[in-house]
């Protein structure tokens, strides 16, 4: 190639960096300062429980106004006070939800039909006719929900159900989302009263799979001094938003499946 070539090239080159740099001053989106400053405070575990593409994006959405102050999930009340003060906001934040199993039918308390050999998720043990587990609503316990949790906030124990630690805990709901079983829910921190069984089956059929599983009794109905839960679909459910955590529904109930923590 010619010199004359060669710095037409130079030259050619040159201009489209010029015209690039050029473009990138005058379509470059400039961030609010405070979206730097929200997003020291968030927890970066992108977990999308916010309902966007991540901490960046919750950031941008809450200065702009488009999300709540509180939208941040798994921050809780601290992140969501300091993202308000950071933005001269007042927040009025709400009750944090925690993740809760309702299950008790481990190893013991209900036994595998068959000896599953496959790939060691829940997801996979579903494929083979809805699980290995004599009851057909029960929790796998291959972890996926342990797995998911971007807190390490649930771990297997040796009965080979999800242990959940309350504490690390944040209610961002991705094992809520990841569970085949839909057998973890989301339920209020303050609440301390829970129905470890989701089966729906008659009570008959509930007997010969699982020593633990609601045989929709309705004792727990009759012992409630709140009208706080009721049977519905041969399963004790509770109404969180009446329930006061008095324990006596877990005192009567014959298969003690309503436990109450601490």
């Amino acid at each position: 190639m010619s010199w004359v070539g060669i710095v037409a090239l130079g030259l050619i080159a040159a201009a489209f960096g010029y015209g690039l740099a050029y473009a990138s001053k005058k379509f470059a989106v400039e961030l609010h300062p405070k979206v730097d400053e929200v997003l020291k405070v968030l927890p970066h575990a992108n977990c999308g429980a916010c309902g966007l593409a991540g901490c960046k994006a919750f950031a941008e959405a809450v200065v702009a106004g488009k999300v709540p102050v509180d939208g941040c999930v798994p921050g809780q009340k601290k992140v969501a006070r300091k993202i308000a003060e950071i933005l001269g906001k007042k927040v009025e934040v709400k009750e944090a939800n925690k993740a809760n199993l309702y299950c008790n039918g481990n190893k013991e308390n209900c036994p595998d039909k068959f000896n599953y050999k496959g790939i060691n998720t829940c997801e996979g043990a579903m494929l083979v006719g809805g699980g290995q587990k004599n009851c057909s609503y029960g929790c796998l316990g291959f972890g996926d929900c342990v797995k998911v949790c971007p807190f390490d906030a649930i771990s297997m124990g040796k009965d080979g159900l999800p242990k959940i630690d309350k504490e690390k805990c944040t209610g961002c709901g991705k094992c809520v989302e990841t569970c085949p079983k839909g057998i973890l829910h989301l339920a209020p921190e303050k609440s301390k009263v829970h129905v470890r069984c989701s089966s729906k089956d008659p009570a008959k059929d509930v007997m010969k799979v699982c020593k633990v599983g609601c045989i929709a009794c309705k004792q727990c109905e009759k012992a409630c001094p709140v009208d706080a839960i009721h049977v519905i679909g041969n399963l004790a459910v509770i109404d969180y938003s009446k329930c006061i955590s008095c324990g006596k529904c877990v005192t009567v109930c014959p298969r003690k499946i309503i436990l109450k923590q601490d």
